[in-house]
């Protein structure tokens, strides 16, 4: 039997389905989530001193606090893609947001540092369980041009919990709504998710894969482990400056990420050739997905990108804070400028991406990225002295390239996956994004702490995410021409998983 990921599947009139209709309250309940996602991820680094000050924390447990999350988040969401397709996208969903809502109400409610940070890794978890399903909901309930414009929604929600995180953040803190000061970083969330809980029943339509495929515990053990095992050290390592442990953990890591491939493709092989494979023979990812070439050449791509936001963000709250002496909410404000040029770009990424396609779209942003860090060095290095006004250029160019990015970059790697394996594949891409921004605040940490000058620590940093952008743009040659994300390319796949209610 062929292992092609492209066999024969029923058709329309085989088994009776209709192409799906998104309601309308689709798009506002997943990108809640997806808000609600972002800002945590960013709003923390606010809070941290007066949390810290508060609870008394010590440098480990403020360490954790931020590590509790992240750490969560990338261990669970391969899983949390399968538990998608196997027991329902909405549901899993539904179930992701209510946890969510509630670890939030924790933190914010926290007595103790040390309940702080178990209400992180709940929040982390549970962060898990919701990304997949968004991005699988959005694979499975649009097509065409819908579906071009429902992720550029969803670049655009992203960026602005990403980039206006902190701002957010300083001004709950300097607001101090019912004296509550950094709680209501995390409180925030309680009305919002009270709020949308309703509406994920009545707006999102339930799907899962076809055939309700196993679990595949072996695999769950191995991925979980091994991503753990890589994020824990990525996220620790600069901070500890490196002890053994770190290196051990990220060799153990990468053996054991060797065999869990090894088993996936086992289990894929058997999948193909064996009548009874929805149950234990069903991998966790099937590996037939990389045969793609939008696929795997849009993950390299993810990668890259992913590899250069979240140490951006972390160099440049450095250096407002650090070195040009700014507060908390001054910082935010600086980082209004990326958001003014990403605003601009990702409200109209569809269209741009209709006219140009995805490839020279996503070229397009790189390029203007690494213009955009480019002008920024040029601040570090030659008018340091010369007020924080003179970055706004740098930034304003750099945010239009995140805008041009973001949305045509996912798009690509999940538009032509068959809708029964888009739970699978949105966990992947969910992983990559997670550890490609652990990776990369890992490997920019050493650069930026490796200078001793505060304004030659900057230029050197956004230099080396200069570089990485152009990899970026030379890595777009990969992806195959007239990708599966162009307006249209979709339609042939909708047959083959219709939504069902319940």
């Amino acid at each position: 039997m062929s292992t092609s990921l492209n066999t024969r599947r029923p058709t329309e009139a085989e088994t009776g389905a209709t192409a799906p209709t998104a309601p309308k309250g689709l798009l506002p309940v997943v990108l809640t989530a997806t808000f609600m996602t972002a800002l945590d991820i960013f709003v923390v680094n606010v809070a941290l001193p007066s949390l810290q000050g508060d609870l008394g924390a010590g440098p480990a447990a403020v360490q954790w606090v931020m590590a509790g999350f992240s750490l969560a988040l990338a261990a669970g969401l391969v899983t949390s893609g399968r538990l998608g397709d196997r027991y329902g996208r909405r549901r899993v969903f539904g179930l992701g947001l209510a946890l969510f809502t509630l670890a939030s109400t924790a933190c914010g409610l926290a007595p103790t540092a040390a309940a702080l940070v178990g209400a992180r890794v709940a929040q982390g978890l549970s962060a898990a369980l919701m990304g997949p399903q968004v991005l699988a909901i959005l694979r499975t309930a649009f097509s065409g041009a819908a579906q071009a414009r429902a992720f550029a929604r969803y670049g655009l929600t992203m960026g602005v919990g990403a980039v206006f995180g902190q701002l957010i953040g300083g001004l709950l803190i300097r607001a101090d709504l019912f004296g509550l000061g950094w709680r209501s970083c995390f409180l925030i969330n309680l009305p919002i998710g009270l709020a949308a809980l309703p509406l994920v029943r009545r707006s999102l339509p339930e799907s899962r894969a076809p055939q309700r495929p196993g679990l595949d515990p072996v695999g769950v053990l191995l991925v979980t482990t091994a991503l753990t095992g890589l994020v824990l050290p990525l996220i620790q390592g600069p901070q500890l400056h490196w002890p053994l442990w770190t290196g051990l953990c990220l060799g153990g890591s990468v053996a054991l990420l060797a065999v869990f491939a090894v088993h996936q493709h086992r289990a894929t092989a058997a999948a193909t050739t064996t009548a009874t494979a929805t149950t234990a023979t069903t991998p966790l990812v099937d590996t037939r997905l990389f045969r793609d070439r939008a696929f795997s050449a849009g993950l390299l791509a993810q990668l890259a990108f992913w590899l250069g936001q979240g140490s951006f963000f972390l160099v440049l709250a450095l250096h407002l804070q650090f070195g040009r002496g700014l507060d908390a909410l001054g910082a935010g404000l600086v980082f209004t400028a990326i958001g003014l040029g990403y605003l601009i770009t990702s409200n109209t990424t569809h269209r741009v991406t209709a006219r140009l396609g995805e490839r020279r779209t996503i070229a397009l942003g790189g390029l203007l990225m690494a213009l955009g860090l480019g002008l920024l060095a040029l601040t570090a290095y030659g008018a340091a002295d010369g007020g924080v006004r003179w970055l706004a250029p740098g930034l304003f160019v750099d945010g239009l390239g995140m805008g041009l990015v973001i949305a045509p970059v996912t798009s690509v790697v999940l538009a032509g996956v068959e809708p029964r394996l888009a739970g699978s594949a949105a966990g992947v891409v969910s992983t990559v994004q997670q550890v490609g921004g652990a990776l990369g605040i890992a490997l920019i940490g050493l650069v930026y702490y490796g200078a001793g000058d505060p304004a030659a620590a900057f230029g050197r940093s956004v230099l080396a995410l200069a570089v990485l952008e152009l990899v970026l743009v030379g890595l777009v040659r990969f992806l195959p021409r007239g990708a599966h994300g162009a307006p249209g390319a979709a339609e042939a796949h909708r047959a083959h998983e219709a939504p069902r209610e319940g």
